[in-house]
C-alpha cells in the first residue's frame, strides 16, 4: 500500500451551504427536532423496559426502533448542529472518524429495513396464527428475530464499509454534510468497480427483501381479515397493521428519496436536505404514530402527566 494511503489524515467536510441570515433558523429547527427524539424515543423505551405489563413480544421488538432512531439521529444531527456553527472552511474530520460514521450512517438505514421486517413477522404470526401466538413468539424466537435483525445489517454494512476503507486515497475534501459509503470511495484514485457492484446489489437485495416481505405479508393479513367473521377482532388488527405499516412507509419514502436524488449530480443539496430528513422525520414520528397509537403506551404516558 502506497504513502497515497495515509496522506491526508485529516478530511474537510463540506456540509450545508446555508444561507447566512438562514445559520439561526436551520440550528434551532435541528435542535428541536433533536430534543423530540431524545426525549420521546428514550421515554418511550424506559416505559416499555420498566413496566412489566409491557414484556411482550410486541413491545419487546418494537424497542429496537427508539434505539435505532436515536443512533441515526444522534449520528448526524449532533454533527450539523456543529458544523452550522463553523466556518466553512474549518469543517474537518479525521479519516477514521469518518469510517466510523460511514459505518453507522448505513447501520442505521439496513436496520430500519431489517427491525420492521421482524415486526412484521410479529404481526403476521399474532394475526394469522393466533392460537399458536404464545408457543412460537417466545423469548428464544426474540432473541434470534433481533439477532438476525442486527446481524445481517452489521455483516452487510461492515463488508460494504470493509470494501471502502481498503482503498488509498489522493483526495482530502467530503463534498457531502456527512460521510457516508460513496463519499468515502470519492477519494479514492483506484478502481471502485467492485465498490458500486456491492453497492448496487446490497440497495437491490435489501429494498426487494424488505417491500417484498412487508407487502407480500400485509396483503396475506388483509385477505384473512376481509374472510374472517368477527367484525371486531379484525378490525382491531387492521388498525395495528395500519399503523406498523403507516411507519414503514415513512421510512421508505424518505429513505428512498436521497437514493433516488444520489443519481441527479446537478442537486446536491437536496439530495442534502433529503438525508438530513430521513434521519429526522422517521425518529421523530415513530414515537407518535407507533408508540402513542398503541393503547396501553399511550394509557401509560397520559397516566404519568395526569399524576404530575
Amino acid at each position: 500500500m502506497d504513502n497515497a494511503t495515509f496522506r491526508y489524515s485529516v478530511l474537510l467536510v463540506e456540509g450545508m451551504k446555508i444561507a447566512p441570515q438562514s445559520n439561526h433558523l436551520a440550528f434551532i429547527f435541528l435542535l428541536i427536532s433533536y430534543t423530540f427524539i431524545m426525549i420521546f424515543n428514550i421515554g418511550i423505551l424506559i416505559q416499555i423496559l420498566f413496566d412489566k405489563s409491557l414484556h411482550e413480544p410486541m413491545y419487546i421488538l418494537f424497542c429496537q426502533l427508539p434505539i435505532n432512531d436515536v443512533i441515526g439521529a444522534s449520528l448526524i444531527i449532533p454533527r450539523m448542529l456543529k458544523d452550522i456553527l463553523t466556518d466553512p472552511s474549518a469543517r474537518y474530520i479525521t479519516y477514521v472518524e469518518c469510517v466510523f460514521q460511514a459505518f453507522f450512517n448505513h447501520l442505521y438505514g439496513t436496520t430500519s429495513h431489517t427491525i420492521l421486517i421482524i415486526m412484521t413477522f410479529d404481526r403476521y404470526v399474532a394475526i394469522c396464527n393466533p392460537l399458536r401466538y404464545p408457543s412460537i413468539m417466545t423469548n428464544r424466537m426474540i432473541v434470534k428475530l433481533s439477532a438476525g435483525a442486527w446481524g445481517v445489517a452489521l455483516l452487510l454494512v461492515g463488508i460494504l464499509i470493509g470494501l471502502t476503507a481498503r482503498l488509498s486515497h489522493c483526495r482530502s475534501v467530503i463534498y457531502n454534510h456527512i460521510c457516508d459509503n460513496a463519499s468515502l470511495f470519492k477519494l479514492s484514485c483506484e478502481s471502485v468497480v467492485i465498490n458500486n457492484v456491492y453497492g448496487l446489489t446490497f440497495t437491490v437485495v435489501l429494498l426487494t427483501s424488505s417491500m417484498g416481505t412487508v407487502f407480500v405479508t400485509y396483503f396475506r393479513i388483509a385477505m384473512i381479515c376481509i374472510k374472517g367473521k368477527n367484525k371486531a377482532t379484525n378490525s382491531k388488527a387492521l388498525k395495528t397493521c395500519s399503523t406498523h405499516l403507516t411507519v414503514y412507509l415513512i421510512m421508505l419514502i424518505s429513505g428512498l428519496i436521497p437514493i433516488v436524488l444520489h443519481r441527479f449530480p446537478e442537486n446536491p443539496e437536496g439530495r442534502k436536505v433529503s438525508n438530513i430528513l430521513f434521519h429526522v422525520i422517521p425518529p421523530c414520528m415513530n414515537p407518535i404514530i407507533y408508540g402513542l397509537q398503541a393503547k396501553v403506551i399511550r394509557q401509560r404516558v397520559f397516566k404519568l402527566f395526569y399524576k404530575k
